[in-house]
């Protein structure tokens, strides 16, 4: 890991509405390679700080830095072009195009031969392999999600923005959904997953950020926030404790 952070948000304040900050203040900062879980109660402000680091929302105070340069206010399409993906909860693959036609659309702007990067993927994700001909609309939820990231990854980034990608999964699928984060996370692609799923989240981060309120309430080594009485109590129930 280098000394410095490959992201850092510093002190952001951003939102919807004019005057009306969702993030009050935040601070958040991953490192290259490394796999950094956001959690937080409902409303907690998770999805928006996704949103804001990846230009979709131009924060009103604050600073974001990727890669060295700040890139507060840039769009999203500059931020993709600089090694950033992001993952959305819902719309996140064109459905009337089958599996092979959404990977192609993942890599737009390459101007290089799609096929070795497409072998990738499914190696990666065999069952994509199976259904490439298949629309993307008639996939289960989990084979979306699986199919969103491997869009995102035709770019290979050098940082994945996951929001909330275990949301209306099954157990069963958000089993294979987590297996396949860390692999790629294994492969050296730093990953930020923004996750309702506090414990499995928290479980296989290196570190992890709690919110509330808009603000980074706690944050540390997963394993350590994961056993933190304070964090149990107010974010996992008791049980998570025993």
């Amino acid at each position: 890991m280098t000394n410095e952070p490959l992201l850092e948000v510093e002190d952001v304040y951003a939102g919807y509405v004019k005057d009306l900050d969702i993030l009050q203040g935040v601070n958040f900062k991953i490192y290259p390679g490394e796999l950094v879980a956001a959690i937080g109660p409902n409303g907690a402000g998770k999805s928006t700080l996704a949103k804001t680091i990846f230009g979709l929302l131009t924060p009103h105070r604050g600073k974001i830095t990727f890669k060295g340069e700040n890139i507060a206010g840039l769009k999203s399409d500059r931020i993709v072009q600089r090694g950033m993906c992001y993952v959305p909860q819902i719309a996140n693959v064109f459905p009337s195009l089958s599996v092979e036609e959404n990977l192609d659309m993942g890599a737009f702007i390459r101007n290089i031969s799609l096929q070795p990067l497409k072998d990738k993927i499914f190696a990666s994700f065999p069952v994509l392999a199976k259904r490439r001909h298949q629309r993307a609309g008639t996939l289960s939820g989990g084979e979306r999600q699986m199919l969103a990231m491997g869009k995102a990854l035709m770019l290979e980034p050098s940082l994945l923005l996951l929001d909330e990608p275990s949301a209306a999964l099954s157990p069963i699928l958000v089993n294979n959904v987590f297996e396949q984060i860390k692999q790629i996370n294994q492969t050296g692609t730093a990953i930020v997953l923004v996750e309702q799923n506090a414990r499995k989240a928290l479980e296989m981060s290196d570190r992890g950020y709690v919110l509330e309120a808009g603000r980074d309430r706690f944050s540390g080594p997963g394993i350590e926030l994961l056993n933190d009485p304070k964090v149990g109590e107010l974010y996992l129930g008791v049980s998570a404790l025993h």
